[in-house]
Order: C-alpha cells, then sequence, then structure tokens
C-alpha cells in the first residue's frame, strides 16, 4: 500500500427530466481506474436545481414515491417571486436545498461501503434533459502501480 493520495475528476451525467439517474458504476469504474484502495470518496454535483442522494436500488417504486414526496413539498402550481426560468426552476432549486448536493462515501478494499440495496443517484428536478457535471474526489490510499 502507498502513501496518501488525491485524485479528482469530473463526470457528465446526461439526464431525461426529472428522475434518477443511478450512477453507482460509473463511481465504482472511476475508482477502479485510479486503483483506490482505502480512504473517502467525496461526489459533488455542481448544480442549483440536480441532487444527489443514496437510496434503494431494488424497488423503482421507492424512487417514484420519492419523486412525488417531492412534488408535494415543492409543487410547480405555487405562486414564486422567482419564476423567470420557468415554472419548474423555483420547485427544482427548493428539492434541490431538502435533498444533497454532496455525498461522502467511505471507500474500503477498493469499494464502496454502500449497504446491499443501496445505489448512488443524482435527481434531475427539472423537466427538461440537462448535462449534469458531478466532481468526484477521493482521498487515501491507491494500490501500489
Amino acid at each position: 500500500m502507498s502513501g496518501i493520495v488525491q485524485a479528482s475528476h469530473v463526470l457528465t451525467v446526461a439526464t431525461r427530466g426529472k428522475g434518477f439517474v443511478e450512477i453507482t458504476r460509473e463511481l465504482a469504474g472511476w475508482l477502479s481506474s485510479i486503483a483506490a484502495e482505502n480512504g473517502l470518496l467525496t461526489v459533488f454535483v455542481q448544480h442549483t436545481s440536480a441532487s444527489l442522494t443514496i437510496q434503494e436500488n431494488a424497488d423503482p417504486n421507492v424512487r417514484r414515491d420519492l419523486l412525488d414526496t417531492l412534488e408535494q413539498l415543492a409543487p410547480e402550481d405555487r405562486a414564486y417571486s422567482h419564476h423567470e426560468e420557468g415554472p419548474d426552476d423555483m420547485p427544482s432549486h427548493i428539492k434541490a436545498m431538502l435533498t444533497a448536493v454532496s455525498l461522502a462515501i467511505p471507500i474500503k478494499d477498493g469499494s464502496m461501503t454502500l449497504g446491499t440495496w443501496q445505489g448512488v443517484y443524482l435527481i434531475e428536478h427539472r423537466a427538461a434533459p440537462y448535462r449534469r457535471n458531478v466532481v468526484l474526489s477521493f482521498i487515501g490510499n491507491v494500490a501500489d502501480a
């Protein structure tokens, strides 16, 4: 095992509009490409109308119910002061504030320490498709070359 290293990468995620996009495989692939062994992965989305979460990846109804709940908390048909970018914009900011824009995931023996049914997701809160930048930062040990 070598000393502590730091590595970073920007992952671009294409969305199809409102919904969850699982990025677990992409994160695991990047960790493998840098030979990460033990440390901490920070995942950060560079947008104010998208967010990140770790959630169940087995039953899609969980994600559907979560989206429905977010819609109830920040509906589009409410009168918002900020409305210049469309009816879905301000609710998207609220949803991003209620969820998370960064995650910290421990890495052990080269793998994220996610639970059996956990996946890492980007949540698109806008109605239209977007390309979202997700910044990855790893600090820890990597395998010797």
